[in-house]
């Protein structure tokens, strides 16, 4: 419709420019035009003017019909009042074209949500909304359809498109006993899945929620716009009545066009557009490009921090490590080597630590006979149950302390299982994770970004955590952590860093320094939902070289709004000047409000591309 406005207006001022009117029918001939494309400005100004809010829609109606008047009353000169109307609304349309190129972006993301699902039962299946599954409940996903909610495969084996989450173009293949996760697309064969939780837990409707409410989150630049525009638009517009008033009153009453020409020609030159479309835009599109390559930023605001980061703090498992633990050695004390992998195994059977999910791949008959009874988590110690009427205790050298067992320490490197039966020590076993191969990238890369701290914490021991961090090149770090060790830490860290500082972590014991640091970053595929929640950037692909992706978005972003404040100020304030002293007329008026806005816009536009 606009654009339709806009050529609407060309054709009628070429049109009247050729049939040479006079007087008061030029003037209503030129009026028709203006209506036709400053309609709606007019509206929002007397919108404005209603709630006491004064804007560039207000300061762009005064300088237009201030414009119109004058013609009538002296020259007859009609035209620049409708082209700074012109030009402003086709300075709109660059705006629109920005917005809408980031919006694809962003709607590319929204394309993730299901329409619905198929739940079979009985034999029957039944198209559904995803909203009405519950869990544990048996979905089909046919190729060339989304997969509506979390789930497990329990038939069948296929290829998912997961470009939508994370940015991956290569098809990731996913068989019988895997985890999926809703938002994917089903690329070749049919797939019986069941279900993990319902609708509004899933995956896909998690990163639906934050990307709606990523724009809510404004920056400190973004405010700082904000506030500038509600006491810069009346302090010009007090300004301007001053120089059309005051000079006429020492200079006489003759020269009041000339004193009001150049008041209109400062409002146009005031209008604070470049300034309050550019700089969110820049924001928005950065979220965007974030978004597309599968980091979602939960906020402007993060995008300001992450440009700042001086000092990088990672969790190991999981994040710098592909959490896929393996057991690589037993080590009794009082029982056979089978019985200790079975009593442990049996123990840590309800935990969703990748350890203990290690522990149960090695020992296979996890339903034998065994009882297990009032199972107890404690948090970054280890488990207790009781199995056949032992109990049992497992978990690090620090559960081991706390129940006054005697523990063996072990030469070999990976995580050590110590395990207790009726508080009797009954040997450890040894777990070693793998590191993720895009790990050593990462680090380098942020070196590269002039990152120079980077630091490694982890609650296993010592001696694992120094091997991962001298095969990545990692100089700081800290073994055998609480969670609350772990927050203590990343505060000490705080209190010294000079920027900002991001925790990258992907465990439920991770939320809390998660939401301690300035920012946090979760590892979104495979992290759990405590993590996500309490994360402020969310990494769909759980590739800890996103994190210097992110980095690096967010200081172009920034580069570019400092670039569109500092230009847009220098080139108003210089214009400003020359106006007051008559030196610019209305047409340089409008290049200072609409040029200067369409080169900001422009400008903003390569935000979306980094």
């Amino acid at each position: 419709m606009q654009k339709f406005r806009v050529v609407l207006c060309i054709i009628m001022l070429v049109v009247i420019h050729f049939l040479n009117l006079e007087g008061f029918a030029k003037f209503i001939a030129y009026l028709v035009p203006y209506l036709v494309i400053g309609y709606d400005v007019l509206l929002e100004a007397i919108e404005g003017i209603m709630k006491r809010e004064l804007d560039e829609n207000f300061l762009m109606s005064i300088a237009t019909i201030g414009a119109l008047i004058l013609g009538l009353c002296y020259d007859g000169d009609y035209l620049e009042a409708v082209a700074v109307m012109l030009l402003y609304k086709i300075g709109e349309l660059f705006e629109d074209y920005a917005d809408g190129k980031t919006r694809d972006n962003i709607t590319a993301l929204m394309d993730i949500r299901p329409d619905y699902a198929n739940i079979e039962h009985e034999g029957t299946i039944t198209r559904v909304n995803p909203d009405e599954v519950k869990t544990g409940s048996i979905i089909v996903i046919k190729p060339g359809e989304k997969i509506p909610l979390d789930g497990v495969i329990i038939e069948g084996s296929s290829s998912l498109n997961t470009s939508a989450l994370t940015g991956e173009s290569l098809p990731k293949s996913v068989n019988l006993g895997d985890e999926v996760i809703s938002g994917c697309v089903n690329l070749e064969r049919v797939l019986r899945v069941k279900t993990t939780c319902e609708f509004k837990e899933s995956t896909v409707s998690k990163i639906l929620e934050l990307v709606e409410n990523a724009s809510e989150r404004k920056s400190h630049t973004e405010k700082f716009i904000t506030r500038f525009a509600k006491i810069y638009t009346p302090a010009v517009c007090v300004s301007a009545f001053a120089l059309a008033v005051i000079p006429t009153v020492i200079y006489g009453f003759d020269s009041f066009g000339t004193w009001l020409y150049r008041a209109l020609t400062f409002l146009v030159i005031s209008c604070p557009c470049a300034l309050v479309i550019s700089v969110p835009l820049t924001f928005f599109a950065g979220i965007g490009a974030a978004g597309r390559t599968g980091i979602l930023i939960k906020g402007s605001n993060f995008i300001e921090l992450l440009s700042r980061a001086s000092c990088v703090v990672f969790d190991k498992t999981g994040t710098l490590t592909r959490g896929v633990f393996e057991v690589s050695a037993v080590h009794p004390k009082i029982i056979e080597p089978e019985e200790l992998l079975h009593m442990t195994a049996h123990v840590e059977r309800f935990s969703s630590h990748p350890v203990a999910l290690s522990l149960r791949r090695a020992y296979k008959n996890e339903f034998d006979s065994c009882v297990i009874q009032d199972y107890e988590e404690l948090a970054g110690m280890g488990v207790r149950a009781c199995v056949n009427n032992k109990v049992i205790c497992s978990g690090s050298s620090r559960f081991m302390d706390s129940l006054g067992v005697k523990w063996q320490p072990c030469e070999k490197s990976g995580s050590i299982i110590h395990t207790a039966i009726n508080n009797n020590y009954a040997g450890h076993i040894v777990i070693s994770d793998v590191i993720k191969p895009e790990s050593k990238q990462a680090i380098d890369e942020l070196k590269s970004l002039g990152v120079n701290r980077v630091v490694m914490l982890t609650g296993d021991s010592e001696s694992s955590a120094s091997e991962v961090a001298n095969n990545l090149g990692i100089q700081e770090f800290y073994g055998e952590l609480l969670p609350v060790d772990k927050v203590n830490k990343v505060s000490e860290f705080m209190k010294d860093n000079q920027g900002s500082l991001i925790f990258a972590g992907d465990g439920i014991n991770d939320a809390p320094v998660l939401a301690r640091s300035d920012v946090g970053v979760a590892m979104g595929a495979l992290g759990s939902d405590a993590a996500v929640e309490a994360a402020d950037v969310v990494l769909m692909d759980d590739d800890p070289r996103k994190i210097s992706r992110a980095v690096k978005i967010s200081r172009k972003c920034m580069s570019i709004a400092r670039q569109n404040i500092y230009f847009s100020i220098g080139i108003k304030l210089l214009c400003l000047v020359l106006g007051a002293m008559g030196l610019a007329d209305m047409w340089l008026a409008v290049f200072a409000d609409v040029g200067v806005m369409v080169l900001a816009v422009l400008n903003a536009i390569r935000a979306l591309f980094v």
